[in-house]
């Protein structure tokens, strides 16, 4: 059993190993499922969290400090960056000389906490999204980051050495993959549509091959991801996290948390 008491804060872990269980479930990393077999609450076999109570076992309960109040809900999708992050550590493979910059595309929740996950780790951070204005600027220039919109381009002068994607666009993947510092890393984390894009695979593979270069994708995250995002978010300043809730929904009108708005980032539905 794992150090919880009456009253912790506690977010549950959503994906759970399967029963099998394969290799990777079997030594904790349920987030790597080999077989397909692991179950998701909300997602894929198991219910989700929007009741006024549920229970789970310890092993998929991370304890949060208390102060975060509602914020918690970002504990999700900072565990999926904070898994870039640490995926990204494990192919850099220059080793003595380490990333110093760092571009992340996307100003949703999920690219703006890549973005503070960054800052923290000491990184000269850039973020780009298609948004001139509006919050997300701001939100960046807050965190110490540099903030960029237009074209996705213009950004090949950075040479960034690690790049997180997290719009799932197919026109700024294709622009990150074929401007590609030498040595450095791309970590996909967004999922987007099915939308066909031309791509030159040709190019691709000189641009890889020539630099050296990383690409890998990333999905979910398991119990150690979720720990350094938790961390994470307790080091973070209350008041920026705060405005990544942009909306917050009573439970009676749940279908507007659905709705696209301007200037949305984190909506949620509240129970209270």
């Amino acid at each position: 059993m794992r150090d919880l008491a009456p009253g912790d804060h506690v977010v549950g872990i959503v994906r759970h190993p399967d029963p099998v269980p394969c290799p990777a479930c079997a030594s904790g990393q349920w987030d790597m499922c080999r077989n397909g077999q692991y179950t998701e609450h909300g997602i894929k076999g198991l219910n989700g969290f929007g009741a006024e109570r549920w229970r789970t076992a310890t092993e998929f309960a991370v304890k949060i400090d208390p102060a975060l109040g509602i914020l918690g809900v970002l504990l999700e999708p900072a565990s999926v960056v904070a898994k870039a992050w640490d995926h990204a550590d494990r192919v850099w493979r220059l080793a003595d000389t380490p990333p110093r910059r760092a571009l992340v595309t996307g100003a949703g929740p999920i690219g703006l906490l890549a973005a503070l996950i960054g800052v923290q780790r000491g990184y000269d951070v850039h973020v780009f999204d298609r948004n001139a204005a509006g919050p997300k600027p701001e939100l960046t220039h807050m965190l110490g980051a540099v903030y960029h919109s237009g074209a996705i381009e213009a950004l090949a002068l950075l040479a960034p050495d690690i790049v997180i994607e997290c719009t799932g666009a197919p026109a700024v993947i294709t622009a990150v993959l074929s401007h590609i510092a030498p040595g450095g890393v791309v970590c996909l984390a967004g999922v987007g549509t099915s939308h066909r894009a031309g791509f030159n695979m040709g190019l691709f593979n000189r641009t890889m091959v020539l630099h050296n270069g990383t690409v890998f994708g990333t999905v979910n995250a398991n119990l150690r991801h979720y720990n350094i995002a938790a961390d994470s978010l307790a080091g973070a300043d209350r008041t920026w996290l705060d405005r990544l809730i942009t909306r917050r929904v009573p439970l009676a009108r749940f279908a507007e948390a659905f709705e696209h708005r301007k200037d949305d980032i984190k909506v949620v539905i509240e129970f209270v």
